[in-house]
């Protein structure tokens, strides 16, 4: 009666003692029907000693016996353990013997005995566990795969840092009955019951990828990074914002071709809706590049691969996808936290976006306004200009200031009350006379 483990590592196949140790057989076959031991994990491996697996939780104190799982099914409850089968001829003297780790006794009422943990032996001659734990089988196919688990690095508690699970069990043969109330699963899990934060067993930490492909991966990151970098300056509406696919992007041209010589031409391949060739905003002069945008990206497609190289004005054009969000930046903005405008358009612009509406510099501005752009501090035309309110007591504050700031100002210890401008006043009108008393004498 054998059993085949399909871990990590390599395939085990288990030969069980099912003559001398019924129950303890019993229980593991069945364990293994419902798929309870798929993609749990060694979480204890002791060099040369010991590899133990059989807790769903990965901790060393979980699991139970078939009995007791047949029942938590049920609603019921069950003991969690069973007793163990000690068989005195059954000993940890080859390598690769199985064991159930009996769990110890707490107290009256939580008996120890064997649940679902077992355990293969990693050396020879390991008397120390006879009489303390059920040997119930052996290892007879899987060595290499024994030498692998043996030479996994572990922490200080014995774990691997790189998980060793079973990925299946097979049972080649089975001579027990079903206990009663056993449901078979339909399939077997998925995910692994506990929640580890290891290495994968399918990860590898030291793998080394191409040059070629580890540098592509670079230039990934780094137009990520760039992308949203943009977009946090603001010169990108969104970081995974692509270009449109019906714009064609034309150079090379001659700086006396126009954008009806371009949009004649490129109509041929069909509707064009809007052909403009990139000038100099002072001078006006061509730069010699325009952008073409199709109705449709097959239109586009198709001038692509016709005009390439073609002979325009004397020269020799180059034709290629438009690579550029500029003008999707500049008149479109998909800001979710707005919501929809008023006065927004209906149907989206490149790539049939729906979500993209014509952006305004200001709140109160939209398409209707035109060219008015309503700046913040402008005042309208019609209306009359509001004038700040003041309250009396501001009122008089005021006049008080106005009247102390006409006021002359005394000089210290004047008795007579005459300020310095009616002394200056007097002296200006006592010259002319008394000149005229001086001529007179």
């Amino acid at each position: 009666m054998s059993v085949l483990f399909e871990t990590s590592l390599g395939d085990i196949v288990i030969d069980l003692e099912t003559e001398l140790c019924p129950k303890t057989c019993l229980n593991f076959l069945k364990l293994c029907k419902v798929y309870y031991y798929n993609l749990n994990a060694f979480f204890n491996v002791s060099k040369d000693f010991l590899a133990q697996v059989g807790d769903p939780t990965a901790t060393g104190t979980g699991g139970e016996c078939i009995w007791s799982l047949i029942a938590s099914q049920k609603g019921e409850s069950a003991a969690r353990y069973f007793t163990p089968e000690f068989v005195p001829r059954l000993k940890h003297k080859e390598r690769g013997t199985v064991s159930m780790a009996v769990a110890p006794a707490l107290g009256e009422e939580h008996k120890g005995g064997c649940g679902s943990q077992f355990f293969i032996t990693l050396g020879e001659n390991i008397e120390y566990l006879d009489g303390k734990h059920a040997v119930f089988g052996h290892v007879v196919e899987g060595f290499e795969t024994l030498d692998k688990l043996n030479d996994v690095f572990v922490d200080q508690d014995g774990r691997p840092f790189k998980d060793v699970r079973i990925r299946h069990v097979e049972i080649l043969e089975d001579p027990f009955e079903d206990p009663p109330g056993l449901v078979v699963p339909e399939s077997p899990p998925t995910r692994p019951p506990d929640n580890s934060t290891r290495i994968a067993e399918d990860e590898d930490p030291l793998e080394t990828l191409p040059e070629e492909e580890a540098e592509e991966i670079r230039r990934k990151k780094a137009a990520q990074a760039s992308a949203l970098t943009l977009e946090m300056v603001g010169d990108l509406p969104f970081a995974n914002v692509r270009p449109p696919e019906n714009v064609l992007f034309v150079c090379k041209l001659n700086p006396v071709t126009r954008d009806e010589d371009l949009e004649l031409i490129f109509s041929r391949f069909g509707p064009i809706i809007s052909c403009q060739v990139i000038r100099d905003k002072k001078t006006g002069d061509s730069l010699q590049y325009a952008f073409i945008e199709f109705d449709k990206r097959e239109d586009a497609e198709q001038a692509y691969f016709k005009m390439q190289n073609v002979l325009v004005d004397d020269r020799r054009i180059w034709v290629d996808f438009s690579q550029s969000v500029a003008r999707l930046n500049t008149h479109w903005s998909n800001n979710v936290k707005m919501g929809p405008r008023p006065g927004g358009r209906g149907k989206g612009g490149f790539a049939g976006r729906d979500d993209l509406e014509a952006t305004r510099r200001y709140r109160g501005q939209s398409e209707e306004r035109g060219r008015d752009y309503e700046m913040v501090f402008d005042v309208p035309s019609s209306g009359r200009q509001r004038r700040r309110s003041r309250s009396p007591l501001r009122r008089d504050a005021s006049k008080e200031r106005s009247r102390r700031a006409r006021s002359p100002r005394r000089r210290p210890g004047d008795e007579s009350g005459v300020d310095v401008k009616e002394r200056r006043r007097s002296k200006s009108r006592d010259r002319p006379s008394r000149a005229r008393y001086d001529r007179r004498r």
